[in-house]
């Protein structure tokens, strides 16, 4: 599996969602693979889910809206990622099975939930903004990713 990291600057860290959302525009773009963004904070989510429907004046980013493990279970839609109506899904875990590029927002690595979910996503992009924690965070995900012999790639962004 390929990890890709994304060191932001202080601007990019400023424009948080508008990174998000252009990086989600980019992986859609240039695959055929769903995108699942993974974000933790209940208040990312919502906003990030308004930003994806106003990405530009005169486009947005298809997606939908997991809403939590025992609905996913039961919509038939969201737990087969190949009849998913959305290229790019949006929640706080990973469905069951799921296979695409995993755009990581969260503090852990997503080796963490991937197990549980019987995913294998083909790429993992992870963020780090400037801050100490996230840097800090991002450290011990390249570690853990390191150790489980992933193909490693950073950018400055």
């Amino acid at each position: 599996m390929n990890i890709s990291f994304y060191v932001l600057s202080e601007s990019k860290a400023q424009d948080f969602l508008g990174f998000i959302c252009q990086l989600t525009q980019t992986a859609i773009n240039k695959s055929s693979q769903s995108v699942l963004i993974l974000v933790e904070d209940e208040t990312l989510l919502s906003t990030l889910d308004d930003a994806l429907w106003a990405q530009e004046a005169t486009s947005f980013i298809p997606h939908q809206r997991l809403l939590d493990a025992h609905t996913e279970a039961a919509d038939p839609d969201i737990t087969d990622t190949h009849k998913t109506l959305a290229p790019v899904l949006l929640g706080s875990y990973m469905p069951a099975d799921f296979r695409g590029i995993v755009l990581n927002t969260t503090v852990q690595p997503v080796t963490s939930v991937m197990a549980a979910a019987n995913a294998q996503p083909t790429r993992v992009l992870e963020l780090i903004k400037p801050d100490p924690n996230s840097v800090q965070e991002g450290r011990h995900k390249y570690k853990v990713y390191q150790q489980l012999d992933y193909e490693l790639t950073h950018f400055k962004v």
